[in-house]
């Protein structure tokens, strides 16, 4: 599995029957309560820049040819997720830090366009000074999405169910439970953002969150409560975004085909170095060494698993000699219209056992060594490039015992103090033929340096090995 990530567009919290705009606040607070000293509540409104996400479909870098699992989360992080003792505290507005909420996340009702807004403050800071830049009450607020435009129903919808846009009438994407407060956002979008990927749902000028109508409605309370979410314009690490993971794992069986076992078997096309598709998925046919076809392995169909990579998965069969040398035979290849010679390659047939190990000692765990090679130790990498990274697996302490098969894995993260912030969770590595490798798009990641940790599973043990790779993103200007 891969990760991209999609930032947002734009963003502003809306104040229940007020004017302000808060569309340059780094933080949105969700707020509800206090309503006889006219609090109100509050909701967060923006929208998601998908052109990368859309970009990377195009091209086939994502795909669901050979899988449908492609997932959509929005993810946001709570300002109180750093430390437990902010629980059930006041925050500097003086607000109750809220617990036990649902917040919903909703489609902005109508397709409506509106701008985000150049506010800062909630409310308007005088104090004898009529210059407060950081205050603004132009749209978009409760009743204005652009200077010369309301909004349909002022706060886009009712939460009393009445009216032209009740709340009954919204598209809800999700819903989460907060049991103390201080958990993350976390909402599923896929269905959502699948939709307007492939065409089906046109015109979506963006999203909200809300307190769901029974908390906001709630009276007779002795104060406010809220709860904090970083917004676009943070000047820390945690800027909210989509998350998007597809699949797009390689696992290339050429040199280990096995009797018995499911394998699969790729083919990778290129053009003066850059990975190219194909106008339609090839076909594939197997022959055994004496050039006769195999029964049931004939006109075999296959996915592309990336851009410039196609798969093929071969059933479990035997019956031959071990070990037997076969032939794939790719067929149906065109490019541009263009037809391309079938494409010939071999691979051995093992037996079963070779991966075996039966006897009276138990297997020691391995011990691993790595190095690398698509980015360097401590390297500074603009935020404009897509590094493949090579990684050598081999036994520890050695320099030319390189291993085949081995179970790996890849995590990365950066540091806030003594805290490792997950940038992409333990995500297995590609192995292919002569090489095992994994793709780090800088261009959907914030600058910052970056760790890199790697983890193999040997004799029932997983060893991770810390900090393998360091580098830093920097911004290109």
């Amino acid at each position: 599995m891969s990760i991209h990530n999609s930032y947002f567009s734009k963003n502003n919290t809306i104040i229940s029957s007020s004017y302000s705009n808060t569309g340059r606040n780094p933080v949105v607070e969700l707020i509800f309560g206090d309503i006889l000293n006219n609090i109100g509540y509050t909701r967060f409104i923006f929208n998601l820049d998908l052109t990368s996400l859309q970009s990377k479909i195009n091209d086939g870098v994502i795909t669901t040819g050979c899988t449908d699992t492609i997932t959509h989360t929005l993810r946001m992080r709570n300002t109180s997720s750093f430390d437990e003792g902010l629980l059930n505290t006041d925050t500097a507005q003086g607000s109750r830090r809220a617990t036990s909420f649902d917040l919903v996340l909703f489609r902005i009702p109508n397709n409506q366009s509106w701008d985000e807004g150049v506010g800062y403050d909630y409310t308007d800071i005088n104090d004898g000074v009529p210059e407060d830049r950081n205050y603004s009450n132009r749209a978009s607020n409760w009743y204005q999405r652009t200077t010369i435009n309301n909004w349909g129903v002022p706060g886009l919808y009712s939460n009393l169910n009445t009216g032209s846009t009740p709340y009954s009438g919204l598209t809800i994407v999700d819903t989460q439970h907060f049991e103390f407060g201080n958990e993350d956002i976390s909402f599923n979008m896929t269905t959502e953002i699948n939709n307007i990927i492939n065409g089906t749902l046109t015109g979506v000028t963006g999203w909200g969150i809300a307190y769901v109508p029974q908390v906001e409605l709630l009276t007779n309370l002795p104060e406010s409560y809220s709860v904090g979410f970083f917004t676009r314009h943070t000047q820390t690490f945690y800027e909210p975004f989509l998350e998007t993971n597809y699949n797009d794992l390689i696992n290339d069986d050429r040199n280990t085909f096995t009797q018995g076992n499911v394998n699969k078997l790729y083919l990778y096309l290129y053009q003066d170095g850059n990975p190219i598709n194909l106008d339609n998925n090839p076909g594939v046919n197997i022959y055994d060494s004496n050039g006769s076809p195999v029964s049931g392995l004939q006109g075999l169909t296959t996915c592309k698993r990336t851009e410039g990579v196609y798969e093929v998965t071969i059933p479990a069969f035997s019956g031959y000699n071990k070990p037997c040398t076969f032939e794939d035979v790719w067929t149906g290849l065109t490019l541009n219209g263009f037809p391309i010679p079938n494409i010939t390659n071999q691979f051995v047939l093992y037996p079963y056992t070779k991966s075996l190990s039966v006897g009276t000692n138990s297997l020691e765990p391995t011990i691993y060594g790595f190095d690398y090679y698509g980015i360097k130790q401590d390297e500074k990498i603009f935020n404009t490039d897509v590094r493949r990274v090579g990684v050598i697996i081999k036994k520890a302490y050695t320099t030319s015992v390189v291993l085949n098969n081995v179970d790996s894995y890849y995590r990365i993260y950066v540091k806030e103090g003594q805290t490792e912030v997950q940038v992409q969770d333990w995500t297995k590595i590609n192995r292919t033929p002569n090489e095992y490798y994994f793709y780090f798009d800088t261009r959907d990641k914030i600058p910052n340096e970056y760790f890199v940790d790697i983890k193999v599973l040997s004799s029932g043990q997983i060893n991770t090995y810390k900090k393998q790779i360091k580098f830093q993103i920097v911004n290109y200007k």
